[in-house]
């Protein structure tokens, strides 16, 4: 993998080797450093002193880490194994985008909707991989407001950049985290046949989702996301044996439809924003054990997705027809759609909660980046943690409340958020 170009960063001072970048986590996570004495005889070490900095292009410094010095400390961050960060991200992306896919299919039709959903998951590979390789380059980067401090910074915009793209990507993980609550709200009215008022089950939804969003490391989080993966797994093949048995479809298939613009291009995003956990992959990176091992994560989270994509969509489209719902688990007879309901409940709160971490985790290391509380359980940072992960949730109980249809806020999500901070952002990171 190439994590380092042959520039000079700052004036007269040549770039390190290409393999300075790897052999710098690894040094950091096992605390063995060669240990050359400073030029005054001094004994520190300067190895260990110049990984306390980043120079960017501009000739600014900036903490190498965003969690800083973590032996010592209360709360380490960098624990994860790459099979844990890569549960995390198959938690987070496959979950309520692949609910979408069969309505997409039937809107599309079977060839063209197979094409973007196996071309788009080339496309995220190698989107994914980029955003790897800039992280492994920029350690300093946590969130795509420090990548667009870095991106813009050379032209003097470094805090139009980082604002800019933080304030994106913050928006468009609350606009997840509100489709989950709505999600949850939908399940509910499933599993009680409507038994009270859908914004009592919107704010257990709240209450629940908050709660498991409390523990401050994603590596706890990380046991969640295996139940998530079989909770998910496990609703889609008893909806796909259900409609397979039940054939509302009677088995038609179109190839291709004659479709509106606006209905096609709903079907579109829906299929696109089952790619979006990319906005996620710079906090999962930065609390990874061994950075360098995140490629592995990559490769298993889009071999699962995209081929769970393509069976799910293809199958439950031939025997739902053009008839098939979103989110699809509603397609099959009452008591199969409860029963899928109720195996599903652990994806829809988990990757909502795994996107609620990641945002509210970007607001507290904004906050506290640099001191002593990013690791210490002090009554700030506990009730800091708290304060942000609540305030957060509310803003996306709002936006469930206010947009009731699921579809039409998965297609808002992708359009507003997702077209700014993934997307753009990501061919940004690989042309720098």
């Amino acid at each position: 993998m190439v994590i380092a170009r042959q520039t000079t960063l700052i004036p007269g001072r040549p770039s390190e080797p290409r393999h300075t970048t790897k052999s710098r986590y690894k040094t950091r996570m096992t605390g063995s450093h060669s240990s050359p004495q400073s030029p005054d005889g001094d004994c520190r070490d300067l190895s260990q002193q110049e990984d306390k900095k980043h120079w960017s292009r501009n000739g600014e410094t900036h903490d190498e880490d965003p969690f800083g010095v973590e032996q010592n400390g209360e709360i380490r961050y960098r624990t994860m194994k790459w099979w844990q960060c890569g549960m995390i991200m198959i938690a987070e992306t496959v979950s309520l985008g692949i609910l979408s896919l069969p309505s997409a299919v039937a809107v599309l039709g079977l060839a063209p909707a197979t094409i973007l959903i196996v071309g788009l998951g080339v496309v995220a590979t190698w989107t994914g991989y980029v955003i790897g390789q800039f992280k492994l380059r920029y350690p300093q980067v946590h969130s795509m407001a420090d990548a667009g401090e870095v991106l813009f910074g050379p032209i003097g915009w470094g805090k139009f950049g980082r604002e800019f793209l933080g304030t994106a990507q913050l928006l468009f993980l609350i606009f997840v985290m509100g489709s989950h609550l709505l999600t949850f709200t939908v399940m509910m009215d499933t599993l009680t046949d409507h038994g009270t008022c859908s914004i009592v089950f919107g704010i257990v939804g709240l209450i629940l989702s908050f709660t498991l969003t409390l523990p401050r490391t994603l590596r706890k989080v990380s046991w969640f996301s295996i139940a998530s993966f079989i909770s998910i797994v496990s609703a889609l093949l008893i909806t796909m044996i259900a409609l397979a048995v039940q054939r509302p479809g009677d088995g038609k298939v179109e190839a291709t439809t004659t479709v509106s613009l606006d209905k096609g291009f709903l079907a579109v995003t829906n299929i696109v924003f089952a790619y979006a956990g990319h906005v996620a992959f710079f906090g999962f990176i930065s609390e990874m054990e061994t950075p360098t091992d995140y490629p592995k994560t990559l490769y298993l989270l889009q071999i699962t997705d995209t081929s769970l994509y393509v069976v799910a969509a293809v199958v439950i489209y031939i025997y739902g027809g053009k008839g098939v719902h979103s989110p699809a688990l509603s397609s099959t007879k009452p008591i199969t759609a409860k029963v899928a309901y109720g195996i599903a409940i652990p994806t829809i709160v988990v990757a909502g909660v795994i996107n609620g971490h990641v945002a509210a985790k970007y607001v507290y290391v904004r906050l506290f980046r640099g001191t002593d509380h990013m690791q210490r359980r002090t009554f700030l940072s506990v009730g800091s943690w708290t304060g942000i992960t609540l305030i957060l949730w509310f803003i996306a109980w709002i936006i469930s409340e206010a947009i009731p249809v699921f579809s039409n806020l998965l297609s808002l999500i992708v359009s507003q958020a997702q077209r700014t901070t993934p997307g753009h952002a990501r061919l940004l990171t690989w042309a720098y």
